[in-house]
């Protein structure tokens, strides 16, 4: 028996229509999203501002979107990085494609899908080097979103999630396309909200390519409205300290005591 691939897409739902957004939320839903800082190793702390939560990238490092299920259901993740589809490369709109979480399973999407072997590395960049700016469309710059869904379940009971996971010890992600036939007339409403008078530093290449397979799932939504919008603003760190926030150093505090300080046992002082 064939084993299941880690990410998987689906079919067009027939009839589906895109609806509105709702308002950006706090991150607090049952998906969280973080950036990881592939170079680093390490998820990247997000700090608040102007009504918005905001991380500070390195430019030419890669990064991940990290996405948490916390729930005990499959969710739908459509994901905007500059204001792009990851996955179809439009302007991103909720109805379009997506990744699927199993319940209390986890995802690092990192780059820009290519086919259902390869993507192309999500890329700290310049703002003019960024695959948006590269593509005619840098206006939404500096902001990655996900549009989260619930899946329709029927009204009689359904088993226990715990016993619908499936048996691989990885976590699986899932990718969706629901994408309607006038989505092309919508276009996306995950905007940035970036001062005029503080351009973004970053914006996100289009990197080296990297294996990540994919695989076709089902996935019916609940609703076409998504259940909740969560937004992410980043920047380098210079513009963020121009902003007033504070940013912890990102390997550890000065003078702060570590339990391991160093990765092996190193000599003695010589006699």
């Amino acid at each position: 028996m064939k084993r299941l691939l880690p990410l998987l897409l689906i079919l067009p739902l027939a009839g589906f229509r895109p609806a509105p957004l709702p308002p950006p939320v706090a991150p607090d839903g049952p998906v969280r999203m973080t950036l990881v800082d592939r170079d680093r190793g390490t998820e990247l702390r997000s700090y608040p501002a102007d009504g918005q939560r905001w991380v500070g990238g390195e430019r030419g490092h890669r990064y991940a979107v990290r996405l948490y299920n916390d729930s005990p259901r499959r969710v739908l993740v459509v994901l905007s990085v500059d204001g792009i589809n990851a996955i179809s490369g439009e302007d991103a709109n909720p109805s379009q494609t997506g990744y699927v979480l199993n319940p209390g399973q986890s995802a690092d999407i990192t780059g820009w899908r290519k086919s259902q072997d390869e993507v192309a590395q999500f890329v700290f960049s310049s703002p003019g080097g960024s695959y948006a700016s590269r593509t005619g469309r840098p206006d939404n710059m500096g902001v990655i979103g996900i549009a989260v869904f619930n899946e329709r379940t029927l009204w009689r009971p359904q088993p226990s999630p715990i016993l619908r996971r499936p048996a691989s010890p990885e976590p699986m992600a899932e990718a969706s396309a629901a994408a309607s036939a006038d989505s092309s007339a919508s276009r996306s409403r995950m905007e940035g909200y970036a001062s005029k008078s503080q351009a973004p530093a970053l914006g996100t290449g289009h990197g080296d390519r990297e294996t990540s397979q994919v695989r076709d799932t089902q996935f019916q939504r609940a609703s076409p409205r998504p259940a909740y919008v969560v937004e992410l603003r980043y920047d380098s760190a210079r513009n963020l300290r121009a902003r007033g926030i504070v940013l912890d150093d990102p390997s550890r505090r000065p003078g702060e005591p570590q339990a391991f300080p160093n990765r092996y046992v190193p000599d003695p002082p010589a006699r």
